[in-house]
């Protein structure tokens, strides 16, 4: 699965703010004001466009306590970082992972000379 910049920012955000409690429930408020801490200003409208794009693509889950919608990221962080391995290896090297390695290791190579 293929995110943009900010849904990377909001991803890592609900990865941060689980990090103790996995069943913590993460608003759309809480990631605006942990974003802002990190220096990512954003509209509460933009925030939730992008969250709900998310849910969408099943990345995450909305649900409903009360009156009020929380989210959960349906994949930790390693399970997300796994997926984009596989799409790149499956788009760039014809699902050949030897061909990624080799292609990282000639281009790490070219980046030390």
């Amino acid at each position: 699965m293929v995110c943009g910049r900010l849904e990377i920012d909001i991803l890592n955000t609900f990865w941060n703010l689980t990090s103790e409690n996995e069943d913590r429930d993460i608003s759309i408020q809480d990631v605006v004001d942990e974003l802002s801490r990190n220096g990512v200003e954003r509209a509460y409208t933009t925030i939730k466009t992008v969250m709900d794009r998310l849910t969408v693509k099943s990345i995450l889950v909305r649900y409903k306590v009360g009156k009020k919608f929380f989210y959960k990221a349906a994949m930790n962080k390693k399970e997300m970082s796994m997926d984009a391995v596989k799409t790149v290896v499956n788009q760039f090297f014809d699902g050949d992972y030897v061909k990624l390695l080799r292609f990282v290791e000639k281009e790490c190579d070219n980046l030390l000379v």
